[in-house]
């Protein structure tokens, strides 16, 4: 070892030389004398008093210009730049000026769009794409290429299904929703130790944003009016999940208004709620430009003073935009604002910063991260494996797929998403290492024929149907590769309708009735599509859902038709029928069905009305069968709260407040066994689902409380073990957004086929007066 010690020494030595070349420190560099004995570049000093320290040296011009996105040096003390801005949604992007592609870094590994890995149900998917996207963030950090303060994931709920952003989320279910908030981020931040960060990640839009423009309003102009219930239930859980348990470093607000308040300047929603009771530590960002909207065009407040304090006082860090940077000192000058006020917001962002390593000098975490490091062979892998997992397979008439062997050696590809490229991948999406089209995918199993069939995925005209026709005739077997693009949803796009557009609905049934093999539909898309009539068309015998799967979505795609992949993927939205949407505005925010008024409800939680696919469907080229080992039937809840007669009549009535309970002391083990029944290793997703006693008003509705995967070899049986926490997973809220636990029979619903019963009882229930 000793031998090899000098060897180590020169490398490393090589490795910061050549940092030093392509990134100078960001702050507190060794060479500056004036500044690299202040306490502030002192990493043994606590970074609480390292931030109090710079704070105290700054004047209040150079604070103003650091609470925005493209924070002016303070060149006095060694302090460059930074553009707060980057994105990373899934893979390093260049969306945000943070990002500069070019040089030793071309692109960045792109995974499937959000909404496709949801699919997959695997969390430590997530958290795995998470570490590959920080690894290549800071590779390009050090190569000053990029910065480290991502504003990712997008972890809003995919609540209407016209949304066009609804492709960046994790899905319409909050559990879903902040299962994948806490693994990515987690993923994204890594687990230093002493609080530090590998890369800083946001949780945004907070909250109840998920409307861009549609029918002529738009997010800028749009007041969401939700209910107490609605907001604890739905809206905020991702983003509770974020900083409570994945530890996010940031949490952004939104453009929108919530009950006539911008949640850029709602005290509730930022320093009582995301700071005070789920505790951030961190900092708070506006979307971009949101308090100049604010004011401007929401005309919030009667100056720009008024709003760039109401923003500061309500509990913002940052402004993403120059608004803060030009108002703030009149505020302060107008007794608006003060600059405690100031200090304390500039405290969060150095405190990240200094998390990130930012003012120790040369000696960086990660600092032997570089160019190799990203776009490697495993990172690529692993963004195919994520698009494997994400493949749903919603019909398989007469088991047609797999195709197997050498049984179709000609097949025709067909359809205008058929051999493209950059829409494979989303929006929010950087450059990748690489594409694989589907038509390319296939190709590579066999012989292929193609035509686009329609120009665009607007499909204006049915010109180009006769060739598609005439190969679907000659080939052994037709796929069709259709759906949407970015052309028509994505940010500031809300779709007008739920069908394929322009005349691809045309193109694949009279493909479908000329081909003389059997037809795979595989549909490209982030939103959900209305196929009922390819459902019900009997040439079509299979349909395939890929969202958008990525720089290896066309091999993936290919690796599912030809077997080398057994699909295990769930949807994570349903799939609704068009007439649904004339019966509900993207303007009402209400999730609960309100039959009085004809409005039928949201999401598969209150929507109980036709659907094409319903959420968490999705087949296998396997059977699996469930059996319960193991669980309670009765549980104890104890009550910690008062004994008076009101508390008790309560509790009765309307269960126990999860305030009134020692939620640290309930945890329920079940055990269940899965068995592959079929002739194909396979993935099985594990769903279980929760309804709660009906008395009370609270509603039985099922609602997903957790999901495991498990691969499952043919004739096998694997055990699965899950932890219910009755605080977390049997409660539900109240009309006044309190979460409570009924007392009652419980119902748990692993899948659609097994059923256990559980009772919740506690001591209050015995007390007699």
């Amino acid at each position: 070892m000793a031998k090899n010690t000098p060897i180590f020494l020169l490398l490393s030595l090589c490795i910061l030389l050549r940092l030093s070349e392509s990134r100078p420190p960001f702050a507190c560099d060794p060479n500056n004398g004036a500044t690299k004995n202040l306490p502030f570049c002192r990493t043994s000093l606590h970074i609480r008093d390292r931030v109090a320290d710079l704070i105290g040296r700054l004047t209040l011009q150079e604070k103003i210009r650091s609470l925005v996105n493209n924070a002016a040096p303070v060149e006095r003390l060694g302090i460059s730049g930074y553009e707060w801005w980057s994105e990373a949604l899934h893979g390093v992007s260049n969306t945000g000026p943070g990002v500069k592609f070019g040089g030793e870094f071309p692109g960045a590994t792109s995974f499937p769009q959000v909404i496709t890995t949801a699919a997959s149900y695997n969390a430590s998917l997530w958290e795995a794409i998470g570490q590959v996207v920080s690894d290549e963030a800071r590779a390009m950090y050090n190569g000053g290429r990029a910065g480290l303060t991502y504003w990712s994931p997008n972890v809003n709920i995919f609540r209407d299904p016209r949304w066009g952003r609804g492709q960046e989320t994790p899905g319409e279910d909050p559990a879903l929703a902040a299962k994948y908030a806490a693994s990515y981020v987690k993923g994204l931040q890594g687990n230093s130790a002493g609080n530090r960060l590998k890369v800083a990640a946001c949780c945004k839009h907070y909250t109840a944003y998920d409307l861009d423009f549609w029918n002529g309003v738009d997010r800028f102009h749009f007041n969401a009016k939700v209910s107490k219930q609605d907001l604890e239930e739905t809206y905020n859980v991702p983003f509770k999940a974020c900083v409570s348990e994945g530890k996010v470093a940031s949490v952004m607000c939104s453009y929108n208004q919530v009950n006539g308040k911008p949640t850029c300047a709602d005290p509730s929603l930022l320093r009582d709620t995301i700071r005070g009771q789920w505790r951030l530590n961190g900092y708070i960002v506006s979307d971009c430009d949101s308090v100049d909207v604010l004011y401007n065009s929401q005309h919030y407040t009667s100056t720009p003073e008024d709003a760039a304090a109401d923003t500061i006082k309500a509990g913002l860090d940052l402004d993403c935009g120059p608004f803060l940077a030009i108002h703030t000192e009149g505020a302060i000058r107008a007794k608006k604002l003060s600059e405690v006020d100031v200090n304390r917001a500039l405290g969060n962002l150095l405190t990240v910063q200094m998390r990130l390593g930012m003012f120790d000098g040369p000696r960086q975490p990660y600092g032997n991260l570089g160019p190799r490091d990203v776009c490697t062979p495993a990172h690529q892998q692993l963004a195919l494996e994520a698009a494997r997992q994400g493949i749903v397979l919603l019909q398989n008439r007469n088991r047609a797929l797999p195709f197997l062997g050498r049984q179709y050696r000609t097949v025709a590809v067909i359809g205008p998403n058929s051999d493209v490229t950059d829409t494979m991948i989303g929006n929010y999406a950087g450059i990748p290492c690489a594409y694989t089209t589907a038509l390319q995918g296939i190709s590579r199993y066999t012989k292929t024929i193609h035509e686009n069939g329609c120009a665009s995925v607007s499909c204006p005209d049915n010109r180009g149907f006769g060739p598609a026709e005439a190969i679907a005739r000659q080939a052994d077997a037709t796929v069709l590769v259709v759906g949407l693009s970015q052309a028509i949803e994505r940010e500031f796009l809300d779709r007008n309708g739920l069908l394929l557009p322009g005349h691809q609905q045309e193109l694949v049934s009279r493909v479908a009735r000329a081909s003389k093999g059997p037809v795979v539909l595989v549909l490209i898309s982030g939103g959900p599509i209305d196929v009922t009539f390819a459902k019900n068309n009997p040439k079509i015998g299979c349909i395939i859902w890929a969202g958008y799967p990525g720089q290896a979505g066309g091999t993936a795609i290919a690796d599912v038709i030809f077997g080398m992949t057994n699909p295990g993927g769930k949807l994570p939205m349903t799939w609704y029928p068009q007439a649904y949407l004339a019966k509900v505005p993207m303007t009402d925010m209400s999730m609960r069905a309100d039959p009085g008024r004809g409005y039928p409800g949201r999401t598969y939680r209150f929507y109980k009305g036709p659907t094409v696919y319903p959420f968490g469907f999705g087949l296998s080229y396997t059977n699996f069968r469930q059996t319960l080992a193991h669980g309670p039937t009765k549980v104890l809840v104890p009550y910690t709260g008062s004994n008076t007669f009101k508390n008790i009549t309560m509790i009765m009535s309307n269960g126990i407040r999860v305030s009134s309970t020692n939620c640290d002391a309930l945890s329920l083990g079940f055990h269940v066994n899965v068995e592959n029944v079929g002739d194909m290793d396979g993935t099985h997703t594990m769903m279980l689902f929760a309804s709660s006693p009906s008395a009370g008003g609270f509603g039985d509705e099922k609602r997903l409380v957790a999901f495991e995967k498990v691969h499952v070899v043919a004739g096998a049986k694997e055990s699965i073990k899950i932890n219910l926490d009755p605080c977390s997973h049997l409660s539900v809220v109240d009309r006044f957004g309190i979460r409570r636990i009924p007392m009652g029979e419980h119902s748990l619903h692993f899948g659609e086929d097994l059923k256990h019963t559980i009772l919740l009882h506690n001591e209050v229930e015995e007390i007699k007066y």
